[in-house]
């Protein structure tokens, strides 16, 4: 591949069930390396749609970001990652994570620590991936167990983590394949998120971001700031903090009486610069600052009225 990095879109979470597999199909035929699925609380399951892609996509890496810790015993899911990487060998990659603390809180699964949660499940699920048998600890109550070898995949998936504060990124760091930004994902963002991860190794870094694309900059900023409304609100703020306006940031936020007054607000320069957005040079532009920072993996979130037709001008050479 001659670009820097890679290019992934989201399968959009509200997307009709009818419509999941032509998408999948045309994103794979327009050239996108990545197609990632979400597992947000109340719309389609991970594993499923993931399972599904895989089935009727043929080049295509699928990732699924992310699965919640709190959701699957550990060696279940480790059973579940494993069938897919042995029926799809080379094209799964996996994110876990502590899943979003109020969703999480719902359905009675928030721990007293998450932080020893996700040590313990990631351990586990690597471990189990590798042949080797879990251990018990405080949250994942597994003693001895193992997969059966006739069941482990030929090409282990990456085990990615899907955090934000500190000492979850440092986490990801020491144990997992690689970290899940979630949106928006800046250059000053990735460049301080690989300096809490510290990793030791090779560390794949994937980041996602809203994004729409026009010949018209204006009709894609304004396309896009939707998909911006929610990074007002406080578990965003490890991703506005290196940036250099978060002050007047915070200070829009708390003047404005919802998200959305909040996103039709926001300039236009803070939107360029916190989305994928604009004309097709200026996107990739911006996917080649991200690239430059450090980051792998952009993936890319779809505004509405945008498709994979509209989001591939950015897989085009420029010009």
């Amino acid at each position: 591949m001659s670009r820097a990095g890679s290019i992934g879109l989201v399968l959009p979470r509200d997307l009709d069930g009818s419509r999941v597999l032509p998408y999948a199909r045309r994103a794979d035929e327009l050239g996108f390396d990545e197609l990632w699925v979400v597992e947000d609380l109340g719309f389609h399951g991970g594993i499923a749609q993931a399972a599904a892609v895989l089935a009727v996509t043929g080049r295509i890496r699928v990732g699924i970001g992310l699965l919640p810790v709190g959701a699957r015993n550990a060696a279940f899911a480790a059973m579940e990652v494993a069938t897919l990487a042995r029926l799809f060998p080379g094209r799964v990659d996996v994110g876990i994570g502590h899943g979003m603390p109020a969703w999480m809180r719902s359905v009675g699964e928030w721990p007293a620590s998450p932080l020893t949660l996700l040590e313990e499940y990631l351990r586990a699920v690597r471990g189990l991936l590798r042949g080797e048998a879990a251990r018990p600890g405080e949250y994942v109550a597994l003693d001895g167990v193992r997969l059966e070898d006739a069941c482990l995949p030929e090409q282990v998936p990456p085990v990615l983590a899907g955090v934000r504060g500190p000492r979850s990124l440092a986490l990801s760091g020491r144990l997992a394949d690689g970290t899940v930004l979630a949106e928006p994902t800046t250059p000053e963002y990735v460049r301080a998120a690989l300096g809490r991860i510290g990793a030791p190794g090779p560390h794949r870094l994937v980041g996602y971001n809203a994004a729409a694309v026009h010949p018209d900059r204006a009709v894609a900023v304004d396309a896009v700031r939707d998909g911006l409304a929610w990074i007002g609100e406080p578990d965003w703020a490890p991703h506005l903090a290196p940036l250099p306006f978060a002050g007047e940031f915070a200070a829009l936020r708390r003047e404005c009486g919802s998200r959305e007054e909040f996103a039709r607000r926001l300039p236009e320069e803070w939107v360029r610069r916190l989305a994928v957005v604009g004309t097709p040079d200026d996107a990739r532009a911006r996917l080649d600052e991200l690239f430059a920072a450090g980051l792998d993996s952009a993936v890319l979130i779809p505004a509405a009225g945008q498709g994979p037709e509209q989001l591939a001008a950015v897989l085009q050479p420029a010009g």
